[in-house]
């Protein structure tokens, strides 16, 4: 294994295994499950294929130490931090051509129009380094936010594709250089900071001029497929832009800080009351594989269910033909119905994401159940079963046929617990019988109307059980206007902030 000198008094093999160790160790943090096996082929990786190439140390890791797609966002940003491409700042950045803003960004449209992923590499550093400090000399630091409201690489779309398109007066660089001039600020100095260095297969990439490649007023695609691609190629300089500005915070911070606070989590982890629309959109595509891997488990655990027990009588009567050695044990068989499910949800407000990605989950595990019926609430209840199952796959348009189709609210717009327990089971009582399984979703918080526990001990006589899922944490149920502790008193409450958490849930709660 290639490797520059170590630090002093640490071996190079020795420091390479801290930073492996403690790269692993930021993995586990966010989630991802990594145990001592993956560590040791992890170490294999890098023991094979050495320090010469980066990309190739990438994918290696990502082999040993990953088991799905959805992981690979959070590993890509802490491979940034562990294993960076440089250290220190870009050499020369404050004394490179780009002396301004504009030019800049004349600089930047020639190379996302070329698609030269080097010079992309290069002009991230240079634009954090010239737009992206903050602070006082001693604690300063970079921001990703800051300079990319500065520099605003998204406006370049229009500009980009009038280039190509060979548009008069619109030439991408107003000044010299080209993308040749991005690597005016100099090259990093390469290595980690215990000292092992990679080599020059490792780069960015060895994306190149005008190129060939690029896709860009060839005729061959049209205007909207243009756009799309240019669309793509800025999205990825910005996140270029992201990765340069954590890696220097990192530097002078920590990568552990960095890691623990500076990684967005993978979207099967994200806080339901705090996802982004982006972030539900991440969760939309992560409903169908759920499903499957939830209705693999369900179905496991139903035919564990039909075996029954051990007949005791029976397994000796058997073991008389082997010596009494109970080898062939009996069991007394029960072929269990399927399920019925009755989900009660809360769409109001923050806790409507959780809803409505919970009815889609469930609706797309329907054919574990003899029957699944959905009821949504504000104050008012009404039944939305045949707006969940009409194929909808959108939380969000999921959620804006409910507020527009059904009859959720009353006079005010604010959620009543009490109000709504009431009204199903005063209603929709007839749906629960002795085979179903009611699942309450919502936070619980009353708004300061009665909570009518009365209401849910009807629902809890007549049902086979309760269970409530609740997207606040334990330590906020007795806060405020929230009736959580009322209701869990009555029926087992579980907090449930994102889709990980619900995924096992649903695993363990749900009958079989």
């Amino acid at each position: 294994m290639s490797a520059g000198a170590g630090g002093a008094g640490t071996a190079p093999g020795s420091a390479l295994t801290e930073r492996l160790t403690a790269f692993v160790r930021a993995l586990r943090g966010h989630g991802i499950r990594i145990g001592p096996g993956e560590t040791v082929d992890a170490a294999a990786v890098l023991e094979v294929l050495g320090l010469a190439d980066r990309e190739r140390i990438r994918e290696g890791l990502a082999a040993a130490l990953l088991r799905a797609d959805r992981q690979r966002a959070v590993f890509d940003a802490a491979f940034e931090l562990y294993f960076p491409l440089g250290v220190g700042e870009l050499t020369g950045a404050r004394d490179a051509s780009a002396g301004d803003r504009d030019e800049l960004r004349d600089r930047l449209a020639e190379a996302l129009a070329a698609n030269d992923t080097a010079a992309l590499g290069r002009l991230a550093g240079e634009a954090v380094d010239l737009l992206g400090r903050y602070g006082s000399p001693g604690s300063d630091g970079w921001s990703a936010h800051q300079t990319l409201d500065r520099l605003r690489p998204q406006t370049l779309l229009a500009r980009i594709l009038a280039a190509s398109q060979g548009a008069p007066g619109a030439s991408g660089a107003g000044g010299a250089g080209g993308t040749s001039g991005a690597g005016a600020g100099g090259g990093f100095r390469m290595g980690f900071g215990g000292g092992f260095t990679f080599g020059q297969g490792g780069g960015v990439g060895s994306g190149s001029g005008s190129a060939p490649g690029s896709g860009l007023g060839s005729g061959g695609f049209t205007d909207r497929l243009d756009a799309d691609e240019i669309r793509r190629r800025i999205e990825d300089f910005r996140n270029r832009v992201r990765t340069e500005a954590r890696r220097r915070v990192a530097e002078r911070r920590g990568a552990e800080m960095i890691a623990e606070r500076g990684i967005a989590p993978s979207a099967d982890q994200v806080d339901f009351l705090v996802a982004s629309r982006e972030q539900l959109v991440e969760l939309r595509r992560a409903v169908q594989p759920l499903a499957r891997k939830l209705a693999t488990r369900l179905a496991a655990r139903r035919r564990r269910a039909a075996r029954g027990q051990i007949d005791i009588r029976r397994t000796l009567r058997r073991s008389l033909s082997t010596g009494g050695v109970p080898l062939r044990p009996a069991y007394r068989r029960h072929r269990p119905a399927r399920p019925e499910i009755v989900l009660l949800c809360d769409v109001s407000g923050s806790v409507a994401g959780f809803a409505n990605f919970t009815m889609l989950l469930v609706q797309a595990m329907r054919d574990q159940f003899s029957k699944v019926r959905v009821y949504a609430f504000v104050n008012r209840v009404d039944e939305v079963t045949r707006l969940v199952t009409t194929g909808e796959a959108d939380p969000a348009e999921l959620g804006r046929r409910i507020a527009t189709e059904a009859a959720i609210t009353g006079w005010h717009g604010s959620s009543d617990y009490g109000a709504a327990l009431g009204e199903f089971a005063e209603r929709h009582l007839d749906a629960v019988g002795p085979r179903t399984s009611v699942i309450v979703l919502g936070d619980a918080r009353t708004n300061g109307f009665d909570p009518d526990a009365e209401a849910l001990r009807r629902i809890v006589a007549r049902a086979r059980r309760v269970h409530w899922l609740n997207p606040e944490p334990p330590s906020q149920w007795a806060t405020g206007d929230s009736a959580a502790h009322v209701y869990a008193e009555i029926v087992e409450m579980h907090a449930c902030r994102n889709a990980r958490r619900l995924g096992e849930l649903v695993t363990r709660l749900l009958p079989v």
